[in-house]
């Protein structure tokens, strides 16, 4: 795990979710570096598919080159496989383990994620010791089938009205929908196919990281 001062004022504009499906196997680490050092500034490991030998070897690698360029590391739902590379958080929803016994066994200095689908969700979730809500599905997605109803840029500006935590949108995120997204009140946008189904993943996220840096207030 990074120490936490660097982890005290994440930058969540531009947030990778991995999916070795895109990438191919043998290319999911290669296209992680790439997109790090096109801009990434946190990647999700999220590998459904593999056996957990098979996620800690590549979660460690993973995490190794990412905290060469200072770039945290969070793993999808799997506590045990953060806690075995050192990884610096995890993300979990409604059908994972819950955010309060990942915070127990992650420790104080961790990064804890957790999706949230409706407005109810959020609001029940609004005092935990959380660091971010993943905001799913922003916009319809064939990269996740299991979600609820889009929230919408509307939906997505209500909830920024309600609470004070940092918002990760995914779902349907591309060159046409991140500036809206952004103005709407996200904090950063998680994208999937955007990067791992690109054959230039450096190029595609330098390319997402420019449109951010013009589209985000602030920025």
């Amino acid at each position: 795990m990074m120490d936490r001062k660097s982890l005290s004022n994440i930058d969540y504009s531009l947030y990778l979710v991995t999916d070795s499906g895109m990438t191919g196997r043998d290319r999911l680490v290669e296209t992680v570096l790439h997109a790090a050092d096109g801009g990434v500034t946190v990647v999700q490991y999220r590998e459904k598919s593999v056996s957990t030998a098979q996620m800690i070897r590549e979660a460690a690698e993973i995490r190794n080159l990412l905290h060469a360029r200072g770039i945290p590391l969070i793993i999808n739902d799997r506590v045990d496989v953060a806690l075995a590379v050192g990884a610096d958080g995890v993300h979990v929803g409604r059908n994972d383990m819950d955010p309060v016994t990942a915070r127990k066994l992650m420790g104080p200095d961790a990064i804890i994620g957790y999706s949230v689908e409706t407005m109810e969700e959020a609001q029940n979730a609004e005092t935990l010791d959380i660091d971010y809500f993943g905001v799913s599905p922003i916009f319809t997605t064939p990269t996740k089938t299991d979600t609820g109803r889009p929230w919408g840029l509307d939906g997505l500006q209500n909830l920024r009205s309600h609470t004070g935590k940092p918002l990760v949108a995914i779902g349907g995120l591309n060159i046409h929908t991140i500036p809206d997204t952004l103005r709407a009140g996200a904090d950063g946008v998680a994208v999937v196919s955007a990067i791992c189904a690109s054959g230039q993943p450096r190029e595609s996220a330098r390319a997402l990281m420019d449109l951010i840096q013009t589209s985000i207030p602030n920025k």
